[in-house]
């Protein structure tokens, strides 16, 4: 938790957040899954920097329920952003690898916190850059509201309507020092230069 944050709540705690991760590798499995089991043509691309981290425990999840390893990629789309040239801080490029062929695969875009949109834009941008993939569908853990743009999740873990200059913070263990989802109030005037915030 950043220490200009002033929390406002708990919104998740470790416990909700493992049970909101394994009902969600749940209906991946449901939604991409045929007469015959999961599709095998299918992939998840975590987006820097928690989502990677939730792809991953998802993976585990739909391997322990299906006996099937589904590849994972990693997408860093700060360069797909609409506002890149527009900030004030030079943003930090994190790594893109993706090692399978996105072409005809069904794709699960993973993310934390659904927010304007234009993240998740970018992100959409980038993949088909890479690739035509024959679908993709877009899970996040938050979905905060506020959007800028048409944008929509198909997997939700729980939408929390928030104001202006209120924030969700997910915290994962991995890279931070606790677990689970906070709302803040940021208090710095950097607060909107945090890409992982939409």
């Amino acid at each position: 938790m950043d220490e200009n944050d002033v929390v406002k709540a708990q919104l998740m705690d470790d416990r909700d957040l493992s049970r909101t991760l394994n009902r969600m590798a749940r209906q991946i499995v449901e939604t991409l899954s045929h007469e015959e089991g999961l599709d095998p043509m299918i992939g998840l691309i975590g987006m820097q920097r928690r989502g990677v981290f939730i792809a991953q425990r998802l993976q585990s999840h739909i391997e322990e329920a299906e006996g099937m390893r589904v590849p994972l990629g990693v997408l860093d789309a700060t360069m797909y952003r609409d506002d890149f040239r527009l900030r004030l801080k030079q943003p930090y490029i994190r790594e893109t690898k993706i090692d399978f062929d996105i072409s005809d695969r069904h794709l699960v875009l993973v993310d934390d916190v659904l927010y304007t949109g234009r993240t998740a834009r970018a992100a959409l941008d980038a993949l088909m850059d890479m690739g035509r993939p024959a679908s993709i569908h877009f899970l996040v853990i938050i979905d905060r509201g506020l959007r800028e743009l048409p944008i929509r999740a198909d997997f939700v873990g729980r939408r929390i309507p928030t104001f202006p200059g209120e924030e969700v913070r997910v915290c994962l263990l991995e890279i931070d020092d606790s677990e689970g989802v906070w709302l803040v109030e940021h208090q710095s005037e950097d607060a909107n230069l945090n890409p992982s915030t939409d």
